[in-house]
């Protein structure tokens, strides 16, 4: 039975951030979790809309992310937006943050899911934001798309 409820799909995506950025690389990270916190992810109650990630002291944070608490939690439930740490190796760490530093780069956590042995891994993202012409050129790219299925579903 414990197989069947990690098999459970999870997946948080920000799908404001496709529309906000474009991508430039992406990198797999697990994040430092308490365990009343993991059990809220794998009900599926955390949300990535307003979070974004910084740097302090050479290590990558994860910030603003909604993690609500824990239904059947106590007194030592987690605070639903604090700071979590993002576990990346060093290389990579290094590598994120000259990038961030050096040009208009930022990093942006794009999905929260579980691993295949059950831990909660954030996909993040070295993003560039977008100007405003280019948000109306996906919304055209968007609405032509959608336009097309149609009329190859109604043909």
């Amino acid at each position: 039975m414990a197989k069947s409820k990690l098999n459970k799909k999870i997946e948080i995506i920000n799908r404001q951030a496709k529309f906000e950025y474009h991508f430039i690389d992406e990198y797999e990270a697990g994040i430092k979790l308490t365990g009343t916190e993991i059990k809220s992810i794998r009900e599926g109650n955390a949300n990535l809309r307003e979070a974004y990630c910084a740097f302090k002291d050479g290590e990558l944070y994860i910030q603003q992310m909604f993690i609500a608490e824990y239904k059947f939690g106590n007194q030592n439930n987690h605070e639903p937006k604090r700071k979590r740490k993002l576990l990346l190796r060093k290389q990579e760490l290094q590598k994120l943050e000259k990038r961030v530093k050096a040009k208009g780069f930022t990093i942006v956590p794009y999905k929260v899911y579980l691993s295949e042995r059950g831990f909660a891994k954030v996909q993040v993202i070295l993003a560039q934001g977008k100007k405003s012409y280019d948000k109306r050129e996906s919304i055209k790219e968007r609405d032509t798309k959608r336009d097309l299925a149609r009329m190859k579903k109604y043909s």
